[in-house]
């Protein structure tokens, strides 16, 4: 029988992969902040129904950044665990939908 193969090491992987989630919430922290900044110049009902939605959408993301931050803090031990599908998909579409929303304020 063959020895069981030894632990891989991450390396740096796991620290890159926090910091890329910290700029992408940065990102989208400074897109909704825009977006909320260009909506209450304007004052109009539609303008804060898309703030609104923009505000939600920022909340999701940080919600899913978190959640795969804190999983990577703790698996420094071992390999980190992959993402989800489903977190991936919803943190895909929590940034185009901010974007699109900052976009539709902004023009």
């Amino acid at each position: 029988m063959s020895a069981p193969a030894p632990p891989r090491d991450p390396g740096l992987q796991p620290e890159r992969t926090r910091l890329a989630w910290r700029r992408t919430t940065l990102s989208n922290t400074v897109a909704a902040v825009l977006a909320a900044r260009a909506a209450l110049r304007t004052g109009t009902a539609a303008g804060l129904a898309v703030v609104s939605l923009c505000c939600l959408l920022w909340l999701g993301f940080l919600a899913l950044a978190h959640l795969r931050i804190r999983l990577l803090t703790a698996a420094d031990a071992g390999p980190p665990p992959r993402l989800a599908p489903r977190h991936a998909a919803a943190a895909a579409l929590c940034t185009v939908a901010l974007a699109a929303c900052a976009a539709v304020l902004v023009l």
